[in-house]
């Protein structure tokens, strides 16, 4: 098929690089010239594990190219995907600007059937808002249609490629056929095509989200009372686990969720039911656990040195909201970043993928090494705020030597505490009891 994407960011372009993959010809479009000018040249804007492969092969291949002009991305396609930014207003609604400004635009450009699919993650009722903004213009058939993405930054490619199913919302046979032929390579019966109403896919996707960031959020409260109680969450998390009926994954406590989709998409569930006069109770404590839960170690950061951190030194690693991105957008890292500062601390961090987009953010309010134990050299701590496999197994004993003291604050309990406490380290993490042995 011939298929337009508006919109380069991690959705638009994975899902435009995916589609060329298996033979389709996909035109992506972007507001940005110099993004546009450079993708052509064959320079990949994001970090996202073996996008690059990808993205390259098809290039060449000549499925995938990239333009500024989206009318004539719309006349060479029968499918138009709308990967557009969905940003979050002050009140937690979803910001429908950018979809709907495109909406508008292809009215007034088709010249004939079109398939328009709601790619972004949008409040339920937005295939209507869309279908009406279209309309106004339009003097053709066309059919809009609600597909959200089910993609982990990380792991986005192999998400697309081997989805654990593709949820379709449309209410034309015509706009549902093509769907699914689309989508025939990446799909079987253990991996099926869900069709279903507009509504009811919009609302799939907020649903799916908000569900595991509960399920993050529970268990980092179970770890948090484990602290009081004595009890070790990694015991209590393998005997939840092991129930079928619960499942193992998303039961690691740490430092909280962040990221584009968790953050976003809980607000904007919770204020779309307020919309309707419903009190999404269980959302408003999921919100106010995760941003206490972002800087849980500060106060026993603070205690360990005395009740005060003026002047004292210390070693982050990790400043994107998950292994395997450089995304930082609500990452816990820098929500620490400010309370340390505030509190006189001085921070030396370091991130394989992420500095770059920190320091666009904060600029050099903090130190970036090059090379994790370069962040080392004459720190008071080390915090552990992402969980990248590089971190999991260092050597220890050059830590200590680089290091004033041998203290850990770790938000992602990576290290074996009867481990550290053999060592020698002073070792925090969430859930544990401190320097116990297993």
């Amino acid at each position: 098929m011939n298929i337009a994407v508006v919109g380069t960011g991690y959705v638009g372009l994975v899902t435009g690089t995916c589609l060329a993959d298996t033979g389709n010809h996909v035109i992506c479009v972007d507001i940005d010239e110099a993004k546009v000018a450079a993708m052509q040249r064959g320079e990949i804007p994001i970090y996202e594990p073996n996008l690059d492969t990808l993205f390259h092969r098809n290039i060449a291949a000549g499925r995938l190219g990239f333009t500024t002009d989206l009318q004539k991305a719309v006349d060479g396609s029968s499918v138009v995907f709308l990967a557009l930014p969905t940003p979050p207003d002050e009140d937690g609604s979803a910001d429908l600007s950018y979809v709907l400004g495109v909406a508008d635009e292809l009215g007034k450009m088709m010249t004939d059937y079109k398939v328009i699919v709601d790619k972004s993650t949008v409040p339920v009722g937005t295939a209507d808002k869309v279908r009406e903004a279209i309309a106004a213009h339009a003097a053709v058939d066309f059919d809009v249609v609600s597909n959200p993405e089910f993609l982990r930054e990380g792991f986005a490619v192999d998400d697309f490629m081997k989805p654990d199913r593709i949820v379709v919302g449309c209410s034309g046979n015509r706009a549902a056929a093509i769907m699914t032929e689309l989508y025939e390579p990446y799909t079987n019966e253990s991996k099926p095509l869900i069709l279903m109403d507009e509504r009811s896919a919009e609302l799939t996707k907020y649903a799916s989200n908000s569900f595991l960031a509960t399920k993050i959020t529970f268990m980092n409260e179970i770890a948090n009372f484990c602290e009081l109680v004595g009890a070790d969450v990694d015991t209590v998390r393998k005997g939840m686990g092991a129930d079928p009926r619960i499942g193992s994954r998303f039961l690691y406590p740490g430092i909280g969720y962040g990221g584009s989709c968790f953050p976003k998409d809980v607000k904007a569930l919770r204020k779309s039911a307020s919309d309707v006069g419903y009190d999404f109770r269980v959302l408003t404590s999921v919100m106010n656990v995760n941003d206490d839960q972002k800087t849980i170690l500060f106060d026993p950061m603070k205690e360990h040195f005395g009740g005060s951190l003026e002047g004292i030194k210390i070693a982050m690693w990790g400043l994107a909201f998950k292994p395997e991105t450089d995304d930082i957008r609500e990452a816990p890292s820098l929500y620490m970043i400010e309370k340390l500062l505030a509190a006189g601390a001085q921070i030396v961090a370091f991130d394989p993928e992420a500095m770059d987009n920190v320091k666009s953010k904060i600029g050099d309010v903090i130190d970036y090494k090059s090379r994790e134990m370069d962040a080392l050299d004459g720190a008071d701590c080390l915090l552990i705020c992402t969980e990248w496999a590089a971190f999991r197994t260092p050597d220890f004993n050059d830590m200590a030597n680089r290091m004033n003291g041998k203290v850990i604050f770790d938000g992602r309990n990576l290290y074996d505490k009867g481990k550290m406490a053999r060592l020698g380290w002073t070792y925090r993490s969430i859930g544990r009891p401190l320097n116990t042995a297993s």
